[in-house]
């Protein structure tokens, strides 16, 4: 269960990261917009890991022995991914108008890491569908919370937010390869 909470967390990171730039960027209406990129983060980072899981059981008979080794290469490279994107500017910079086409873009782009880390579920002794929906909840609930951190701090939280999630990544990476 310890896993799954810090898989939610450090896949929130993205859309915290991004929520807060949103955040920074609005002039008002931050309860609806809070609300609104809660729901399309956390119901696409609920959605993707479970799309992962699935595609992940087709594949675990040819590759059921290395498994440990994919779920490892996987969250390695995303962790890897998101460190960099929190080096570098993010998209969300060059957005005017948040929309619903804006928002479903972004939940969709922050979310596709957590497909492939929803291969790594298989590893873990939890409920599938209960786990995506740990992660939903824990994004919707952060995603929540960064627009009003990005209204009260501007964006500079943001790179730091990503690189951690990053970070966490990694490490739940190293823990399944090697205990």
């Amino acid at each position: 269960m310890i896993e799954v909470l810090l898989l939610a967390f450090a896949l929130s990171m993205d859309a915290f990261a991004v929520s807060i730039g949103l955040g920074a960027k609005q002039n008002s209406e931050y309860r609806s917009l809070a609300l609104k990129a809660g729901l399309f983060f956390g119901v696409f980072q609920a959605i993707m890991p479970l799309i992962g899981y699935l595609g992940g059981k087709g594949v675990l008979g040819f590759v059921s022995s290395y498994a440990s080794y994919i779920a490892f290469g996987l969250l390695l490279l995303i962790g890897a991914k998101m460190i960099y994107e929190g080096v570098n500017e993010g998209v969300e910079e060059e957005i005017a108008k948040i929309t619903n086409k804006i928002m479903l873009t972004l939940a969709i782009a922050t979310s596709i890491d957590a497909m492939a880390a929803g291969f790594s579920l298989m590893l873990l002794p939890l409920n599938p569908l209960l786990a995506c929906g740990i992660i939903g909840l824990t994004t919707f609930i952060i995603s929540f919370i960064g627009v009003y951190v990005g209204k009260l701090t501007g964006t500079w939280l943001e790179s730091k937010a990503e690189i951690f999630g990053g970070v966490v990544l990694v490490a739940i990476g190293f823990r399944i390869l090697f205990f």
